[in-house]
């Protein structure tokens, strides 16, 4: 009866395509999976949703990111509000920085690309310079929330100077490497997927050409649009920007004890974010642009903004704490770990990781479950286990592109201020090109490192 754990996630993608409802595609999903935990009983099922939710809250992590998600809608609203933005844009694109529309794509691409440390944090930076850009050269939000997208993640996972690096040395530390670190920096190279996608989003930014539902996005945005009220001055947005993007990394290294890797990314860009807020409301408040009163009626909006996404995180965290208690990914991984040829191991690797992180909508979650295999796997069978772990890094990194689930693209989503299942929808075509060509890579390599 394993195989039924696979439809809850299934359940959730179907709904999300033919009803275009997040929410009752979370929902649909997370009652099924609950069902199926309470033995097919769907009235423990509906209680087991509302408990699900609730128990999101006992991890202070998952605590911290709803909060910074709620709070970002604040900070964007002065910024935007007060006519920092628009100032903002005004002032870039008068210094010829973003002239153009290759120049204002190339200069949030490079702005998610050296951010690096934490992807939030690039998420959150590129994607608020960004909205004013794109709306003065007349692109689609969906395309903003794509190039910020598929930075963040696949850099952090090449670079590994960050979290992601930190975690994965410690899965593969257990497997009595010599070197382990060898193994974890062997990967970059390997990593077909997130090189792929940064080399689409570099290629899109130069080239300005897309396809598929994000070309229709494009061609929906009729002329050039305005950010927002008239321009005032552009230190009502760069300030609390550049405090924020600060403020986290020291706030990373104060927290990890003087190293940004080992700091606590949530907690740090939470407070981080806090003081971004009271940055942007003191220049506003000192220099007359709104009463204190009037700062709290701001604040407010943009909280309640922010609600409707953050709601949907909300249940796509508790329906990633469900489908985890329900199996769902171990499940995926045990077809993976089968009686299969050496040379496949890469690409059933990938495409079990890509799977697991799709369906579950977490690529650590799925590290932490496909790792433990593909490094055993791999020594067994004489595949590199850099290659291994590769493929399980990339296929991870696919999930956070492509699942409506996945809390990666949720954030970029509000980050750029586009609708989450369009965002989606036209970021999916590019994840799944990328992946195709990676798999046909992984098995080219499986064939000659075996």
């Amino acid at each position: 009866m394993e195989i039924l754990t696979i439809i809850p996630p299934i359940a959730a993608i179907v709904v999300a395509i033919v009803w275009r409802n997040v929410y009752a595609a979370l929902l649909v999903a997370l009652f099924l999976s609950e069902t199926l935990i309470a033995s097919f009983n769907p009235g423990l099922g509906l209680l087991g949703v509302i408990d699900r939710n609730v128990a999101v809250f006992e991890s202070a992590y998952n605590t911290q990111i709803l909060i910074f998600c709620l709070m970002i809608g604040s900070l964007i609203a002065f910024m935007r509000d007060s006519g920092g933005v628009s100032a903002m844009a005004h002032m870039l694109i008068r210094s010829g920085i973003a002239g153009s529309r290759r120049k204002a794509e190339l200069a949030v691409a490079a702005t998610g690309t050296v951010v690096f440390i934490e992807t939030n944090v690039s998420l959150l930076s590129s994607g608020v310079l960004g909205r004013p850009l794109y709306d003065s050269h007349g692109l689609s939000r969906e395309r903003l929330a794509y190039i910020i997208d598929s930075t963040s993640a696949p850099v952090s996972v090449l670079i590994l100077l960050n979290g992601w690096g930190a975690y994965a040395l410690s899965l593969v530390a257990d497997y009595g490497f010599d070197q382990p670190l060898n193994v974890v920096l062997g990967s970059i190279p390997w990593n077909f997927y997130a090189i792929l996608t940064l080399f689409g989003v570099y290629f899109t930014a130069i080239s300005g050409k897309v396809f598929g539902p994000l070309k229709t996005a494009d061609e929906k945005v009729s002329g050039v649009t305005e950010a927002g009220p008239e321009p005032t001055k552009a230190i009502y947005m760069w300030l609390p920007l550049v405090v924020m993007v600060a403020g986290a990394l020291s706030f990373m290294a104060w927290t990890g004890n003087g190293s940004i890797t080992d700091g606590d990314g949530a907690k740090s860009i939470l407070w981080a974010i806090a003081l971004a807020i009271v940055v942007a409301g003191g220049l506003l408040f000192f220099n007359k642009v709104y009463t204190g009163q009037q700062l709290q009626e701001k604040a407010f909006e943009g909280i309640g903004e922010m609600v409707p996404m953050v709601t949907v995180l909300l249940m796509s965290i508790a329906l990633g704490g469900s489908l985890k208690a329900l199996g769902t990914g171990d499940y995926i991984a045990s077809i993976a770990a089968g009686s299969i040829p050496a040379f496949t191991v890469p690409v059933i690797m990938f495409i079990a990781a890509a799977l697991t992180s799709f369906m579950t909508g977490t690529s650590w979650g799925t590290y932490g479950i496909l790792v433990p295999i593909a490094m055993p796997l791999a020594s067994a069978l004489g595949v590199p286990p850099s290659l291994a772990l590769a493929a399980v890094l990339g296929g991870g990194v696919f999930g956070d592109h492509s699942s409506p689930i996945s809390d990666t693209s949720l954030i970029a989503s509000v980050a750029s201020g586009s609708e989450h299942l369009s965002h989606v929808r036209t970021q999916l075509p590019y994840a799944l090109a990328m992946g195709g060509v990676a798999c046909v890579l992984y098995l080219i390599a499986g064939l000659f490192a075996s």
